[in-house]
């Protein structure tokens, strides 16, 4: 499998003559990136917006809730911004364009586009309870967003499912198959021995730095354990077994943030202390 998915990647760089790696300036992973990240940027944007225009959207006026989505969120871009100039890394959120809206919907979910486009689900909120602990989902999904998450799944999809001559008219005419290829990034993997474990892996990656931001922006990364109890406890053990899925089991997971939590909790400083 490994074999013919190098073979197939190789193909397609050759007959787009993009670059087919990159190495993350958080994660210091290399990465499959087919596509220009500006232009993902720009179409992510264009999704967002029809989305926000499809729900109902929740106004910060009169509502506690979406006020408190527009703290976190502008917390976590605050202590973002100041972590990746410290880092001399300004350059990586060129293009991020940052907003936070709080839909309408029993869903329980949260997302964050390419370039910064977030949408929490009001259905969350009785899982997440309080601030900090949303503040966790949501740097989670920043996460997702900073590590080009999205590109290296589009990447991975385009390979998978159009082929080498699909995947040269997709990228260079930024056509709606791109854009079909953006959605489903975000959806369930398609081959359980080449996109799935690689997602969950991604899911623990965003899960590593979540805690991160989440700590420097001054919210308690510890409230992640207890929130991803309330998590498994709702979901009355109605998931797939991990191997057919996308996220890690909620075991695994919080074996996984109790192995990150002493380094997150090197950059948490509670706010006015």
């Amino acid at each position: 499998m490994k074999q013919v998915m190098h073979k197939a990647i190789l193909a397609a760089v050759l007959a787009t003559g993009i670059a087919s790696c990159s190495q993350n300036a958080i994660t210091g992973r290399n990465q499959l990136t087919l596509y220009n990240e500006a232009d993902i940027q720009s179409m992510a944007a264009q999704q967002y917006q029809q989305f926000l225009t499809e729900n109902k959207v929740v106004s910060t006026s009169g509502s506690k809730d979406a006020e408190m989505v527009r703290r976190v969120g502008q917390r976590l871009v605050n202590a973002i911004n100041s972590y990746y100039s410290s880092q001399g890394k300004t350059a990586e959120l060129e293009g991020y364009k940052w907003e936070y809206n709080l839909v309408n919907s029993q869903e329980v979910n949260a997302w964050c586009m390419p370039g910064g486009k977030i949408v929490v689900y009001t259905g969350l909120l009785p899982i997440t309870q309080n601030e900090a602990a949303l503040a966790v989902v949501m740097g989670h999904e920043i996460a997702h967003a900073l590590a080009k998450h999205g590109n290296e799944r589009m990447s991975q999809s385009a390979i998978q499912q159009m082929g080498q001559q699909a995947l040269s008219v997709a990228i260079a005419n930024k056509s709606a198959a791109a854009q079909n290829i953006l959605l489903s990034a975000y959806g369930i993997g398609s081959n359980v021995g080449a996109m799935l474990p690689f997602s969950r892996k991604q899911e623990l990656e965003a899960d590593q730095f979540g805690l991160i931001f989440s700590s420097m922006a001054g919210y308690n990364p510890q409230e992640a354990i207890a929130l991803w109890e309330r998590m498994k406890a709702a979901s009355g053990g109605s998931k797939p077994p991990e191997i057919l899925s996308t996220h890690p089991a909620e075991d695994t997971r919080i074996q996984k943030l109790r192995d990150f939590m002493p380094e997150a909790m090197k950059y948490y400083k509670p706010v006015g202390k």
